[in-house]
């Protein structure tokens, strides 16, 4: 059954979580959460009307696309993305309330700290210079 949701109701699902922002990219509206979009209304041409791209992992999103494609799809341009299109008009409030906070939790995991070199491999060839 059609739920007809709009970003609206992707912008008051999203307020509920932690540190979520609305913003835009590409001049369309967007959520962000420690900088990094975790959805948006797909804007590229290939995608349908009132699409939703939601990041997620590739192999999650292939999943979802076998279970529900008439909910959930992929073009060209999205392929090399860990995210998935969805339709809002059929996909149900639960569904997109489970994808909004599954992208939140994957956007909440910090990245591991690059090792921070030692002052031997700082200094480099002049460590071994005399002065």
């Amino acid at each position: 059954m059609a739920a007809g949701l709009t970003f609206n109701d992707v912008r008051k699902i999203g307020s509920t979580l932690d540190g979520v922002e609305v913003g835009t990219a590409y001049d369309s509206p967007c959520l962000r959460l420690n900088k990094k979009m975790i959805a948006c209304i797909a804007i590229n041409k290939q995608a349908e009307p009132n699409s939703l791209m939601i990041r997620m992992p590739v192999d999650q999103r292939d999943a979802l696309i076998a279970e529900a494609p008439d909910v959930y799809y992929l073009k060209p341009h999205y392929e090399p993305y860990p995210c998935v299109l969805v339709r809002l008009s059929k996909v149900h409030r639960d569904a997109l309330r489970d994808l909004l906070h599954g992208a939140w939790r994957q956007a909440s995991v910090k990245a591991p700290r690059r090792p921070v070199p030692t002052r031997a491999r700082r200094a480099g060839p002049r460590a071994s210079r005399a002065r």
